[in-house]
């Protein structure tokens, strides 16, 4: 069996190491196609490196863009590599642009199609991920659900003859990775200065957060003003964004840092007071170490998270400090996302999908 991987950003990359793992311990012929969509290194190839990928088969190289403009260029060059590999499989990731792009490109080919992280709903329709994934899965032949709640999305959508529930692949590379930079003291708390319990981390990215600036003013004021240091993983996006808007970042307690490798991100996650964010991988990633989360958003798809009680979503500036602040959430030793396993279900749910066909 051949499965040809389409992936293009930093979440991407994160999940597709498992998936590659478990593709070659069950000798399927995996094509992996780097579609661009992530460009700078620290967002995209050095994830091959540390999470033991092997090198794309193909790079589209695509890059920056709007999101038809990025979106049609990747349309345009992904029907030449289907044809070429002719894959039994096209699996596609998460909600990016390269996901819809691989699945509309796969689907006027005629070559079947699995959603990996299926059925996740923010019921946001401004977001242009909710649009994404609700398109992939409607067009997909096969749609992996993480958890329950996303089965449950694609079942009230008409899907559930096409659905399987595999758990999240993301739990399989946390747990990895969280075992391999055990003992070790990330970098980026000794050039700081940071103690380890002494300070939030926090990511912002979204362009909701980031291109309104009076939006991303209040955001960076809040973190700020917070009672520890807050060391900010700056994403291209908010440095620019910033600085287009003329918003210092190294003001209060704010400590800008430039973007972390995957393995040091979740050993600083885990060394943290609390995590702020508006990414849907850190909240469930904050989860799995048992840290708590504050996310910038009105919504969020991993309501796992908040239900459990280790995630609060804020808005407003006092939502923002408050939701931080709060003490620490009641013990669980609930795993909603599944045992770490995930891959190795993926890749057997669509070896038996293909006998079956």
């Amino acid at each position: 069996m051949k499965v040809l991987s389409v992936v293009g950003a930093r979440p991407q990359f994160v999940k597709l190491a498992p998936i590659s793992r478990a593709a070659e311990a069950a000798g399927v012929d995996h094509v992996i196609v780097h579609t661009g969509q992530h460009y700078d290194p620290m967002l995209s190839d050095v994830f091959f490196t540390d999470l033991s990928i092997p090198a794309p088969t193909v790079h589209l190289g695509v890059g920056s863009g709007s999101h038809g403009v990025q979106t049609g260029a990747m349309l345009g060059a992904l029907d030449a590599v289907l044809d070429e590999h002719a894959p039994d499989w096209v699996l596609v990731y998460g909600d990016t642009n390269s996901t819809l792009a691989a699945a509309v490109s796969a689907v006027k080919l005629h070559y079947p199609v699995a959603h990996l992280e299926a059925g996740l709903r923010s019921f946001n329709r401004r977001m242009p991920e909710e649009h994404n994934r609700v398109l992939t899965d409607h067009a997909a032949d096969l749609c992996l659900a993480p958890t329950q709640v996303a089965l449950d999305h694609l079942r009230a959508e008409g899907l559930a003859e096409r659905s399987v529930l595999v758990g999240d692949v993301m739990t399989d590379v946390l747990l990895n990775v969280r075992e391999l930079v055990a003992g070790d003291r990330p970098a980026s708390l000794s050039e700081t200065g940071l103690a380890d319990g002494g300070f939030y981390l926090a990511t912002i990215h979204r362009a909701e957060n980031t291109d309104d600036p009076t939006r991303l003013r209040t955001i960076v004021e809040s973190l700020a003003q917070l009672d520890r240091p807050v060391l900010i993983v700056a994403h291209p996006r908010l440095v620019a964004k910033a600085a287009e808007h003329g918003i210092e970042l190294a003001t209060g307690t704010l400590v800008p840092h430039r973007p972390l490798r995957y393995p040091e991100l979740v050993a600083v996650a885990e060394r943290s007071a609390g995590v702020v964010t508006d990414s849907g991988g850190l909240q469930k990633e904050a989860f799995l170490l048992r840290v708590p989360c504050t996310t910038v958003r009105t919504e969020t798809e991993w309501v796992e998270t908040v239900d459990l009680g280790w995630n609060v979503l804020a808005d407003t500036h006092e939502e923002i400090s408050r939701a931080v602040q709060r003490p620490a959430p009641e013990p669980t030793r609930a795993e909603p996302y599944g045992d770490g396993r995930a891959a190795e279900r993926v890749i057997r749910t669509l070896l038996e999908a293909r006998r079956a066909g």
